[in-house]
Parts: structure tokens; C-alpha cells; sequence
């Protein structure tokens, strides 16, 4: 075998393997996505009647509304908190050299590694000790108990490029601590900002255990498909299901757009 028949084999052998892995990761993704369009109460294949009455179903559903507001209010509310926050942990964590820095470093990062059902558990009793009602707004918290971190390692990483002489030649030439904040800082690290809001909102949005633990009477969108796969199924569930992967996927569209043109105005 020739060096270039080898190197044509290593492509093929490479490409079928990438498909494998991408049939292997969408592959339930689309069955679901067809499902939702079955008029059959249950999924069978293949499919004998497509409708899209599972659909003007769940748009006109109270309850459906319900949960989307729900998980869209925390999900939000997650992404913007934990993005102020951790845009100054970041700082701290990467850009500045200060005593108890690297113990900060390891404080910081400890909830990401515990399960999320033993933090959400713990966080459930430590409401019920001190006499909070769990709803949403306790969800809330306890996403940012879990998301914050991962949001300030996303920017950090932005931070870690960070050239300090850029800081000072703005305050070399006249700029205050809240110019040079606003028109050098923000801006170099704004591809981390956004990549850590869209990491922060999704990962809040599909959230089941710490929502299981904390929502109360309450009830989010990845709560309320669990309890149908578990009993009293109904094909509102892959129909909602499409839905939210579809929405997960426009945001991610829209955080690359993001991405892209603060990239051309820095360039620019």
C-alpha cells in the first residue's frame, strides 16, 4: 500500500467513524423529533399518520405555558446573576495576584464536583432549617450554588489571555477605573461572557436534579417530562421535548452570532 492509499484509508476510516458518533448522539435527538409529529398516541415505526396536532396543543396549553415561564424566569435569572458574578470571581480567580488567591481557586470550584442530587438535597434541608418555603426562587439559588462556578472558569479562561498592559496604558492616558472597565476589560472579555451566559443559561434550563430538590410546588420543564415518562404519559412529552432541543439550538445560533461580531468590532 502506497503512502497515499494509507492516508485516503486513514480519511475514510476517520470520516465513518465521525458519522458513527454523530448518528450515535442525534440519532435519539431525531426520534424524538419524529415522534412529536405522530398522530398516534404511542411511537411506532415507522410512522403510519404525521400531524401537528401535538403541537397546537402544547401552544395552547395553560400548563404548558406555565412550565416554560417557570424554567424561562430561572433560566434567566441564572445566566444574568451568575454572569455578574462571576465576571469579578474571573478577575479575581485569573487576572490579579493577591494572597489566599489559590485557595480561592479551590474554594471557588468545590460545588461542581459534588453530585447534583447530594447538593440539592442539602440545600432542601438547609431551607427547611432556617424556614424558607422551597419555590422557584429557592431553584434559583440553588442553581447559582452550582452554575457560578462553571461560569467564572468559562470567563477565566477569556481572562487568563488577558494582557494587563492594555489596563494601563488606558489609565496612562487619562481613562478612570470605570472607562478603562467599560471600553478595555468588557470588551476583551466579552467572547467569555457570552459563552459563559449561554453555558449558564442552558445548563439552568435542562436542570432536573437541583430543580427536583428545590422547586417546591413549583415545577420546571425537565420536572414535569420526568413525572410523564413516568406515569400518565401523554405525546405532549417528545412534542415539548422537540421544542426545548429546538430552542437550545437558536440560542446557540444566537450566542455564535454574538461571538462573531464582537470578534469583527475588536478587530475592527
Amino acid at each position: 500500500m502506497t503512502q497515499r492509499q494509507a492516508k485516503r484509508l486513514t480519511h475514510g476510516l476517520i470520516a465513518v467513524w465521525t458519522g458513527a458518533i454523530l448518528v450515535f448522539l442525534y440519532l435519539p435527538i431525531f426520534s424524538v423529533g419524529l415522534a412529536s409529529f405522530s398522530k398516534a398516541r404511542y411511537f411506532r415505526f415507522p410512522i403510519l399518520r404525521y400531524d401537528t396536532t401535538w403541537y397546537e396543543k402544547a401552544f395552547s396549553s395553560l400548563s404548558v405555558r406555565e412550565l416554560v415561564s417557570t424554567s424561562l424566569t430561572i433560566a434567566l435569572l441564572v445566566a444574568l446573576i451568575s454572569v455578574l458574578l462571576a465576571f469579578f470571581g474571573a478577575l479575581a480567580f485569573a487576572r490579579f495576584d493577591w494572597r489566599g488567591r489559590r485557595l480561592y481557586q479551590r474554594i471557588i470550584l468545590l460545588p461542581i464536583f459534588f453530585p447534583q442530587a447530594v447538593l440539592g438535597l442539602a440545600l432542601l434541608i438547609w431551607f427547611s432549617t432556617v424556614g424558607i418555603i422551597p419555590d422557584w426562587r429557592t431553584a434559583v439559588i440553588a442553581h447559582l450554588v452550582w452554575i457560578t462556578p462553571i461560569v467564572t472558569l468559562v470567563i477565566s479562561i477569556q481572562a487568563y489571555g488577558f494582557d494587563p498592559a492594555l489596563e494601563e496604558a488606558a489609565f496612562d492616558l487619562g481613562a478612570s477605573r470605570w472607562q478603562t472597565l467599560k471600553e478595555v476589560t468588557l470588551p476583551v472579555l466579552a467572547p467569555g461572557v457570552i459563552s459563559g451566559a449561554l453555558f449558564a443559561f442552558l445548563l439552568s434550563w435542562g436542570n432536573f436534579p437541583l430543580s427536583l430538590f428545590t422547586t417546591g410546588a413549583d415545577q420546571t420543564v425537565p420536572e414535569w417530562l420526568y413525572a410523564k415518562m413516568v406515569s400518565g404519559y401523554t405525546p405532549l412529552v417528545p412534542t415539548l421535548g422537540a421544542l426545548t432541543t429546538t430552542g437550545a439550538a437558536l440560542i446557540l445560533l444566537l450566542g455564535y452570532t454574538l461571538f462573531m461580531l464582537t470578534r469583527r468590532v475588536r478587530g475592527s
